[in-house]
């Protein structure tokens, strides 16, 4: 077996990080038959806890590390945690457009752990002060540089994840991405002073739907540019490449008792393993076939009953939710800084037909504040069947909810008047943005207002006596 590298997460400081999951993988592939000796491991410590470090430092020191290696094969397969996901895949980026500054050496297989692809909602609170008084206890600096990469909707992250919607399916060159991720937070970890810890839809710092890579890029934008009152916004939508994802029953994102990597559970070894098995293209999609079946499986048995002492459990229905990153702009790449984003439901559409709960969490980008994050309950948009109590199956937990379809979008400028302003705008009533968004999946949405450029912006005059345009007469919008 080619060489197996680990990468771990954000801010960890020791390999104590890894657990005992190198050893037991170890020990587990010997019985399959899968040779890999002590020889073959090499374990990463990287520094993410320095507020001066980059992802860019963080890619050309990986970089560096791998070629120290002298590896007799040219190839090797990662296994990463965290924040290890996206580093490795941007030095993967890094190697295909800079080809002449990066090694050759190739990557077969990534087996990505709980990876912050789209982000953290938790990394806003990273960087805030408790974030860094606990850094400033464990003796380590936040890591301000990757934080910001690591929020949710910074322009770094989309950068990254859009060039994989708009790119080449790497199982054609035979690189085969995996992500895993656990189905829930370890309710023992859970934080008062902080909600996202014990967030359903999450493994407790990572939401499911920003951990896969099965995404999709929406643009909602007009062909041209009119003197109407209201706009209408026609729906563009890329699906990225597949990419193998599965869910990991109980697990969690850290802890050694239900941690995806340190507590090195058979069920997330025996799936290592069998995303190391892949070899063809053809091993890869049915992989990914299994994966989605296992998944449909794990979310039809959807109720959790945490135990709450002496008081009745508290019941977590785990829906599917759907990760929606809303960017706002206009056709210049102006941000619509005081712009409203209405989300509607029905014909006629309207936003009091939207299922109640839908709306799980908004975050705004802390740089990008016209780039917004929501978190919504996929199986309420879609509608579900009724959810039954699992001690009574005549109880009812939540009654069947109907669809409200089509969902839409309506965009109000602050600015309707001005000599370049922008009009109100809907999306197309023939569109569904239901069919952009997917179960335990992102969306990246960009919504592009035409601007309204009148004729007084720009006029040409033949009076050759002094003339005052302090006050412009606007005239029409220029077409």
């Amino acid at each position: 077996m080619s060489t197996l590298v680990f990468v771990h997460g954000w801010s960890v400081t020791s390999t104590a990080a890894y657990g005992q999951m190198p050893q037991r993988l170890q020990q587990q592939a010997a019985v399959q038959g899968l040779p890999l000796t002590l020889r073959d491991l090499w374990l990463g410590e990287y520094v993410s806890f320095d507020d001066a470090v980059t992802m860019d430092d963080l890619v050309r020191a990986f970089d560096h590390a791998l070629r120290d290696l002298h590896l007799l094969e040219p190839s090797f397969a990662c296994i990463t945690h965290s924040t290890g996901g996206p580093v490795v895949r941007e030095w993967l980026r890094a190697q295909r457009d800079k080809p002449g500054r990066y090694s050759t050496i190739r990557l077969t297989h990534l087996v990505m752990l709980a990876p912050a692809n789209f982000g953290s909602a938790l990394a806003q609170l990273g960087k805030g002060v408790i974030g860094r008084l606990k850094a400033w206890f464990n003796g380590v600096e936040p890591g301000q540089r990757i934080l910001d990469w690591l929020e949710l909707g910074s322009a770094a992250s989309l950068s990254l994840n859009l060039d994989r919607i708009h790119g080449a399916d790497p199982v054609a060159t035979g690189q085969f991405p995996f992500v895993l991720i656990g189905d829930r937070p370890d309710r023992s970890l859970y934080d008062h002073l902080n909600s996202y810890t014990g967030e359903d839809g999450s493994d407790g710092v990572v939401r499911l739907a920003a951990a896969n890579l099965n995404a999709q890029h929406a643009v909602l934008s007009t062909q041209a540019t009119t003197g109407n009152a209201i706009d209408a916004l026609s729906l563009y939508l890329t699906r990225g490449p597949r990419c193998a994802f599965k869910l990991i029953a109980g697990a969690a994102h850290s802890g050694t008792s239900q941690g995806i990597l340190a507590s090195a559970q058979p069920a997330t070894i025996e799936a290592i393993l069998r995303c190391l098995g892949v070899r063809s293209a053809g091993d890869y999609a049915q992989l990914c076939d299994a994966f989605d079946r296992e998944n449909a499986a794990r979310d039809a048995d959807k109720v959790e009953l945490e135990p709450a002492g002496p008081f009745a459990p508290r019941v977590h229905i785990h829906d599917p939710r759907s990760l929606l990153i809303v960017r706002l702009t206009d056709e210049a790449g102006e941000p619509l800084t005081d712009a409203g984003l209405l989300l509607t439901a029905g014909t006629p559409a309207s936003a009091d037909l939207l299922p109640a709960g839908f709306l799980i969490d908004r975050q705004a980008n802390s740089h990008q504040r016209t780039s917004v994050s929501l978190f919504l309950n996929y199986s309420l948009l879609a509608g579900d069947a009724r959810v039954a109590d699992p001690r009574n199956v005549r109880k009812t937990l939540r009654p069947a909810v109907q669809p409200h379809r089509p969902y839409g979008a309506r965009v109000q400028p602050a600015d309707l008047t001005g000599l370049v302003h922008h009009a109100l705008a809907t999306s197309a009533a023939a569109d569904d943005l239901f069919t952009a968004i997917g179960p335990h999946q992102t969306t990246v949405l960009d919504v592009v207002l035409p601007r309204k450029v009148h004729e007084g912006v720009f006029r040409l005059t033949q009076n050759l006596l002094p003339e005052d345009f302090r006050h412009p007469v606007p005239g029409n919008v220029i077409g």
